[in-house]
C-alpha cells in the first residue's frame, strides 16, 4: 500500500457514527458533519466528536491541517439541534446546559488551535455552524454562502461567539444582522469579520484536493478569488445612523424614519425580550476582552433563555407546530424592563468555565 493509500484508510482514535465522519488523509484530519437531512445540525455527539478529534490531532505529528465541512448540498451546518434544546427546557435543562457548557469550549478551543483550521462555509452557516466555522484560523465563504445568527426568532440569544463577531463588525453591521436575524452572504461574511477567503461553489471539490495534495497556501493560491462587494457593507450609513439607539424602540423608530420599512417588520417579529436582551448583549460584548470572557457572557444568557417562556415557545412556533405565530411573553418591547433584561446577564450556577481555568 503506497503512502497515500495507508493515510486515506488511516482513521482516528475517534469513533465514525451517523452524526459525525472523523479520518486523515495525507496529513489532513477531516471531521463532515453528517447530518444532511437536518442541515447538518449540530448535536452534542457532533460537538464531542470534534473536539476530540482536535485534541488527538493537536498531539499527532502526522496531522499538519484540520478540514471541516459538512454533508450534502445544502450546508454546513444550519445551527445547533434547537429541538433537543426544546425538549430539554421543557424538562430541567440539563441537558442542553451541559450541551452549551461543551460546545463553547469548543468553540473557543477553535479559535485557539494551534494548526491550521480550515472550514468550509459553503451553503447555509447558521448560529452553531458559526461557532464552528468562524472561529477558525482559515474560514472560506462562497457565492451559495447564506450565513446568520437568527436567535432572536426563537426567543434566544446569539451565542458560540457569535456576539463577539457581531460586535466586531465595520459600525453596526452586526447589531443590524443580530437584531433582524437576517442571514448574509458570503461576500458580507468576509465584510463583517467571519470569514476571509472566498472560493467559488463549483471550485470546492478542487479546493479541497489541492489542500489534501499540497497544503492551505496552495489551495488558496489556485481556488481563492477576489470577494464580491458586499452589499451589507454598501448601506452601512442608514445602518450606522439607525442602531445607535439606546433601546429597540429607538431603533425601530429610526428605521421607520429612514424608510427601513422591511428591516423593521423583520425586527417586530422576533421575541421582545430577546431582541432587548441582545442588543445589550453585543453592546456588552464590544467591551470584553477575549472571546472567552463573551463565551462566558453568552453561556449566562443562554441558561437564563432556557428558563424563559419565548425559546420554548419559539421553537415550538417555528420549527415543532410550525403555526409561525409564536405567542411571544413580554408581549411587547416596553414590557422589557432593564432589571428583566439584566437578570440574563447574572452569573449562572454554575458559570461557564474552560479547561485551563479548572486546572489553575
Amino acid at each position: 500500500m503506497g503512502a497515500v493509500a495507508a493515510a486515506r484508510s488511516r482513521l482516528t482514535a475517534v469513533p465514525e457514527n451517523e452524526d459525525i465522519l472523523v479520518n486523515v488523509e495525507n496529513g489532513v484530519g477531516h471531521v463532515t458533519l453528517n447530518r444532511p437531512k437536518a442541515i447538518n445540525s449540530l448535536n452534542h455527539v457532533m460537538a464531542t466528536g470534534l473536539a476530540q478529534a482536535l485534541h488527538a490531532w493537536e498531539q499527532d505529528d502526522a496531522v499538519h491541517t484540520v478540514l471541516l465541512t459538512g454533508a450534502g448540498e445544502r450546508g454546513l451546518c444550519a445551527g445547533g439541534d434547537v429541538v433537543a434544546i426544546h425538549h430539554s427546557a421543557k424538562g430541567d435543562g440539563s441537558e442542553a446546559r451541559t450541551f452549551w457548557h461543551d460546545e463553547y469550549v469548543l468553540n473557543a478551543y477553535i479559535a485557539d488551535y494551534p494548526k491550521p483550521y480550515v472550514a468550509i462555509m459553503d451553503g447555509i452557516v447558521m448560529g452553531g455552524g458559526v461557532g464552528v466555522g468562524a472561529h477558525g484560523s482559515v474560514r472560506v465563504v462562497t457565492d451559495t454562502t447564506k450565513m446568520g445568527m437568527p436567535e432572536v426568532g426563537i426567543g434566544f440569544i446569539p451565542d458560540v461567539g457569535g456576539t463577539y463577531l457581531l460586535a466586531r463588525t465595520p459600525g453596526l453591521l452586526g447589531l443590524h444582522a443580530a437584531l433582524t436575524g437576517a442571514p448574509f452572504s458570503g461576500a458580507d461574511a468576509i465584510a463583517m469579520g467571519f470569514a476571509d477567503h472566498f472560493v467559488p461553489h463549483d471550485d470546492l471539490a478542487a479546493f479541497t484536493d489541492t489542500l489534501v495534495a499540497d497544503g492551505v497556501d496552495a489551495a488558496l493560491s489556485r481556488h481563492a478569488v477576489e470577494t464580491p462587494a458586499s452589499p451589507l457593507l454598501a448601506q452601512r450609513d442608514w445602518i450606522d445612523e439607525c442602531y445607535t439607539g439606546a433601546t429597540v424602540p429607538d431603533v425601530l423608530a429610526a428605521l421607520r424614519e429612514h424608510g427601513q420599512d422591511a428591516a423593521a417588520d423583520q425586527i417586530e417579529g422576533r421575541s421582545p425580550i430577546a431582541l432587548a436582551v441582545t442588543l445589550e448583549a453585543v453592546r456588552r460584548a464590544g467591551s470584553l476582552d477575549t472571546l472567552k470572557d463573551v463565551l462566558r457572557q453568552e453561556f449566562r444568557t443562554s441558561c437564563a433563555a432556557l428558563r424563559s417562556h419565548d425559546l420554548v415557545e419559539g421553537i415550538r412556533a417555528q420549527l415543532i407546530d410550525k403555526d409561525r405565530n409564536p405567542q411571544w411573553s413580554p408581549r411587547d418591547l416596553a414590557s422589557c424592563s432593564k432589571d428583566l433584561v439584566d437578570e440574563y446577564f447574572a452569573p449562572a450556577d454554575p458559570d461557564l468555565t474552560f479547561p485551563e481555568e479548572e486546572e489553575s
